[in-house]
């Protein structure tokens, strides 16, 4: 069907539900369903929406009060990570309309009306108090909602209404121990330092023994505070440090047994994400950014397989070899574009730079490191 006769059909549908495509196609997109014909009218609907760019986005509106404690924990790559710390920036507009319109309706229309008052007057104290006295009802009316038996096939039916993602419910789960753990996170914010340039022994400590605090006061927040911590790093992935430090061993089941396992699943997700990026870069023939991201690919790829001993034999190896797979597939279906004489500089291997010499030796010089940490610490443990 030409894309004029689409548009105008599209046309005729309301705003909001037109809205609610662009949202599904941008999802679709980052998932890797590929639906020939779909970019020019995802343009067409980014241009009606999103005609003021960046501005726009961050215009003062209710919602954005409302969801303003999540700002630093929302990501916006592919929404079906089963990751308790991130949640996906798609998930949003369609949980809003369902608490609005199902969940708390009235309430929800009186905290409208009420903020659209307080924005117009410029009255930010008053709208973020606002905000969060409204968000103390959303986490209550959640917690009593999802208590009883049948209440989470019914939210799913509900929220089926608004989006396609399986992962949709999980998100209001997540964003119900996130508001509820507010106040916490914040303070666990504030004692980070703004930038991590190295995340090295002293920091990760001192992580640790915020992380300790956090858990003592809900349990459910310190995939958040973790997720915190990454998004303060120059180097995200050396956000696995604190799996590995607090684990007796660098074996992969004993990080697996420690009490921040999970940040080494979240730096998969910052892989997965990478892969996806390529995939589009490679789409849209940015060679450039390609290059860029495909290195930052090997790196991540490469610190996994050195901090973590007995990799391979693991789920999180499993995870890795598939990604690393899908990788290597995108590449080699870019270089086949070209005539075999012709080189392509995405199959240069001086993108691997840890497979050159000083690249071993490195290696070798970090894995020697970590054997002497380790028999340090078991010393210490036999003689405590």
């Amino acid at each position: 069907m030409p894309v004029e006769r689409v548009w105008e059909y599209l046309q005729r549908l309301a705003p909001l539900t037109r809205s609610y495509l662009l949202a599904e196609l941008e999802r679709l997109e980052l998932c890797g369903v590929d639906m020939p014909g779909s970019a020019d009218i995802v343009a067409k609907l980014r241009a009606e929406f999103r005609v003021e760019g960046p501005a726009q986005s961050h215009a003062p509106t209710p919602k954005r009060y409302f969801f303003a404690p999540l700002e630093s924990l929302l990501v916006d790559g592919t929404p079906e990570h089963a990751n308790s710390g991130r949640i996906p920036r798609g998930s949003l507009p369609p949980i809003w309309e369902w608490i609005t319109r199902d969940l708390l309706p009235t309430m929800a229309r009186d905290f409208n009306a009420q903020m659209k008052e307080l924005i117009a007057a410029d009255k930010q104290r008053e709208a973020a108090q606002a905000a969060s006295v409204f968000q103390t009802k959303v986490v209550k009316s959640l917690q009593n909602t999802l208590g009883s038996d049948n209440a989470a096939e019914q939210i799913r039916e509900k929220l089926a209404a608004y989006t396609a993602a399986h992962s949709v419910f999980d998100d209001v789960v997540k964003i119900m121990h996130a508001l509820r753990a507010r106040t916490t996170l914040a303070e666990f914010a504030d004692a980070l330092p703004p930038k991590i340039s190295k995340f090295d022994d002293a920091l990760v400590g001192k992580a640790a023994k915020l992380l300790d605090e956090v858990g003592k006061r809900d349990a459910d927040a310190v995939p958040f505070a973790i997720a915190l911590i990454g998004g303060r790093l120059k180097t995200p992935w050396q956000l696995v440090r604190l799996a590995t430090k607090s684990a007796v061993s660098k074996n992969a089941s004993d990080i697996a047994a420690s009490p921040y396992a999970i940040a080494v699943p979240m730096v998969l997700d910052q892989l997965d994400d990478k892969r996806v990026a390529l995939r589009i870069a490679l789409k849209n023939n940015h060679v450039v950014r390609s290059r860029e991201l495909l290195i930052e690919i090997y790196d991540i790829e490469y610190a996994l397989q050195v901090r973590i001993d007995r990799l391979a034999q693991s789920e999180w190896g499993v995870r890795l070899r598939d990604i690393m797979d899908a990788v290597a597939a995108l590449v080699e279906e870019e270089i086949n574009r070209f005539p075999d004489e012709v080189g392509h500089i995405l199959g240069s291997r001086r993108l691997r730079s840890h497979d050159t010499f000083a690249g071993r030796l490195t290696y070798y010089a970090w894995k020697g490191r970590d054997a002497v940490t380790d028999g340090v610490a078991q010393i210490k443990r036999l003689m405590a």
